[in-house]
């Protein structure tokens, strides 16, 4: 049996407002507890402060991925070794102009451009933006 893919997880400094940036890249609800589960939580002895050192976003078709953001107490301090690459276009590559709306919508909404990439890759242009979320975490858009 093979396994699947949990969350997605980011150690940040504001768990809210990065799944916030987060849902509006992906076009997924804002991070909120269901009442019902807040309540329980709550009941159950956690804090206010305590539910918001945790966040979390959800596809609502299901189709994608869960993205969980967790407080931590330290700050990024090198490259990702790992990171997100999103598809301007899903199901095709994009046109360079596109490709430059998703860059700019992304912008607009907290994240930084770092290099605009246009090389060639063996046959294939390889053309993409290398970003930052609000945090520092790099992504790519292609």
């Amino acid at each position: 049996m093979a396994s699947k893919l949990g969350n997605i997880t980011f150690d940040c400094a504001d768990p809210t407002a990065l799944a916030t940036f987060w849902a509006d890249v992906f076009g997924y609800p804002h991070p909120e507890w269901p009442e019902d589960l807040k309540a329980e939580l709550l009941a159950g002895g956690l804090t206010e402060e305590e539910l918001s050192n945790k966040s979390a976003i959800e596809d609502p078709t299901g189709a994608g991925p869960r993205l969980f953001f967790q407080l931590v107490p330290e700050g990024k301090t090198a490259k990702n070794r790992m990171h997100i690459d999103i598809r301007a276009t899903p199901g095709r590559r994009p046109t360079d102009d596109e490709l430059a709306a998703e860059r700019d919508r992304l912008v607009a909404i907290g994240a930084t451009e770092v290099v605009n990439y246009d090389d060639k890759w063996g046959p294939i242009r390889e053309h993409h933006f290398v970003m930052q979320d609000p945090e520092g975490n790099e992504f790519c858009i292609d």
